[in-house]
């Protein structure tokens, strides 16, 4: 009867039947009462925070490092390229003023400010939690210089009167061309279809956008300010003087003393008050009244 039973056993066992074998059950520790509790979760990073950060020149960066699960643990930021440690918790621990700790208590934020954001700033930097091993995650910070428009010649520009007056204004360090750039003259949109005639405007865009602004004929009204103002830039001025036949140093500016007489009309007027002074109290008469010099001297 055993032996029989063993038999039937062995058959049951050796693969021959098509019921599936029941899972081994866990063991219950010897007079535990059930298993044993969980340890306490691990500090985790939330990979939905940007890995990268991008901003302009003079700007404000801020890079997110969310944390769950920190416990005891402290978040500090590192800056890859020289390992200097910015921040640690809530304290701003380098002396550049510039970076900031930003933290609110019931967060899981742990917030690098930049402010006025340079291109040296950018590169790597690492939020680290203190764990053994330590907890790494990197956020890219890419600055890119500010878009600026400039005036090929400014601030001055002196054309002969019959002449083409050519201005040509680049655009620079902006992510897409500009949608369009709009010339001024003292303040006044230029009017290309004007009874005047001879005003032509062209522009090519490209990483570095020109605009150019073609005025035939040149004539003494069109001397002034003009003024190109691309769609995604701050505006830039340039004066132009129609000469008529006089030499661009014989323009009068500020009221009426050129730039390159302007420091010599300073001088003078100081040397002719202490002549004046010395006249009035011992000049000797005799001699004749005295020669004032002059800037042409």
């Amino acid at each position: 009867m055993r032996g029989a039973r063993l038999s039937e056993e062995s058959g049951r066992l050796g693969g021959s039947s098509s019921r599936p074998v029941a899972p081994i059950e866990p063991l219950l520790e010897l007079g535990g009462g059930g298993l044993a509790p969980p340890g306490p979760l691990q500090p985790v990073f939330d990979e939905a925070a940007p890995r990268r950060v991008s901003t302009l020149t003079g700007g404000t960066a801020y890079l997110h490092c969310v944390v769950h699960h920190l416990g005891g643990g402290s978040v500090s930021w590192i800056r890859r390229r020289d390992l200097h440690i910015l921040t640690v918790g809530t304290y701003t621990y380098t002396t550049d003023q510039r970076f900031e700790a930003v933290h609110a208590a019931a967060s899981r934020d742990w917030i690098l400010k930049l402010r006025y954001a340079q291109e040296r700033d950018s590169g790597l930097y690492d939020c680290q939690v203190s764990r053994r091993p330590v907890l790494t995650f990197s956020v890219r910070l890419d600055v890119y210089a500010a878009p600026r428009a400039s005036i090929v010649g400014a601030p001055d520009m002196h054309v002969d009167r019959g002449s083409t007056i050519n201005l040509t204004c680049t655009v620079s360090h902006t992510p897409e061309p500009p949608a369009y750039i709009f010339w001024y003259h003292n303040g006044q949109v230029v009017n290309y279809e004007s009874e005047r005639g001879g005003v032509t405007v062209v522009t090519e865009r490209g990483n570095t956008t020109r605009g150019f602004l073609l005025i035939q004929d040149a004539r003494p009204r069109d001397s002034g300010n003009y003024t190109c103002a691309p769609s995604n830039t701050a505006p830039s001025a340039l004066r132009v003087h129609v000469l008529n036949g006089e030499s661009p140093a014989a323009v009068q500016t500020n009221a009426g003393v050129t730039p390159s007489s302007f420091p010599c009309f300073y001088v003078l007027s100081f040397l002719h008050l202490l002549l004046l002074l010395l006249v009035a109290w011992a000049w000797p008469w005799e001699l004749g009244p005295p020669v004032l010099p002059s800037c042409g001297d």
